[in-house]
């Protein structure tokens, strides 16, 4: 059994069993699932930045004013009463980043390598917890969903594998977007797509999208050329197929299945999310600058 089903097969259990408590994933980058009632309401990987650190490179919020939070709040790993008391964030705009991290840490650690799953109580309060949880097998096949998308481009990229330089381009790149900016900025033949996560304050699954992109673009280059990498992950994303690739099924009836290496995009409400974003009263920027980093250098 492919570390994958065994992580597929546990999150199952727990959801039939409405268990509470956390699932501690061993491996490459590894991390814990936080449960609820049988449902995912965070989950922690190295592989993928937290929410803290979406906030503060958001520049919403600095160190010293994060630690007076942490200070004031007694200790708590993510002071969201304090963040909204002192209008530093709204309370949707926190869903949405709880959110976003759920889902990226669950990406980071099905493009990881699993050697085994531990189910045991608590520590203490889930950190960033969402309001309502995530079924768990949904969670996994949407990750492997994305995970079996990006493997899928022309140049497909590990989170933890590939260290990209930029590439001898034109001028023409100052007019790139500002993540692509950010990126050739920050890649130096060091950095694999986490860091460079980490290092912008940005999703660890849309960082190694862009990458990849980037990379059949010209944009970027890597000294050794990334070579296709085999997806691991049964078909179906439910933890029961087999790892290597099937012979090919005869042609379905009915009408036809969207193409598989399209990115998956989410479906808008998934997050339960409904009020409206409006301006800040101060003039500050608005939600949609609201992870744009405010970097001159990659401008």
């Amino acid at each position: 059994m492919s570390g994958y089903e065994l992580l597929a097969r546990d999150l199952a259990a727990c959801g039939r069993d409405g268990f509470t408590g956390e699932v501690r994933v061993s491996g490459s980058p590894g991390g814990a699932f936080h449960l609820h009632g049988g449902l995912v309401v965070a989950v922690e990987s190295p592989g993928a930045p937290g929410p803290e650190a979406l906030l503060l490179r958001s520049g919403r919020i600095g160190g010293e004013e994060w630690a007076a939070l942490v200070r004031e709040s007694g200790g708590a790993r993510w002071p969201a009463a304090g963040l909204i008391a002192h209008g530093y964030a709204g309370a949707a705009q926190l869903r949405v980043v709880c959110a976003m991290s759920l889902q990226d840490a669950a990406f980071a650690v099905v493009a990881g390598s699993v050697d085994g799953c531990e189910r045991g109580p608590a520590a203490g309060p889930p950190p960033a917890a969402v309001a309502v949880g995530e079924p768990p097998t949904r969670l996994l096949q949407e990750a492997s969903r994305k995970l079996r998308a990006l493997l899928a481009l022309p140049y497909p990229v590990r989170p933890d594998r590939e260290r990209p330089t930029p590439a001898p381009v034109s001028c023409a790149a100052t007019r790139l977007g500002d993540l692509r900016c950010e990126l050739l900025a920050h890649a130096d033949g060091r950095r694999t797509a986490r860091d460079l996560a980490f290092r912008t304050g940005r999703g660890v699954y849309t960082v190694t999208v862009e990458v990849a992109r980037m990379l059949g673009e010209g944009l970027l280059e890597c000294v050794d050329a990334p070579h296709p990498i085999p997806v691991l992950l049964p078909a179906d994303g439910g933890g029961l197929g087999p790892r290597e690739p099937m012979a090919p099924a005869a042609p379905p009836q009915g009408p036809p299945d969207p193409d598989p290496s399209a990115l998956p995009r989410r479906r808008p409400g998934a997050s339960g999310i409904n009020e409206t974003l409006t301006p800040e009263p101060n003039g500050g920027n608005g939600w949609k600058e609201f992870f744009r980093l405010r970097n001159p250098t990659a401008r």
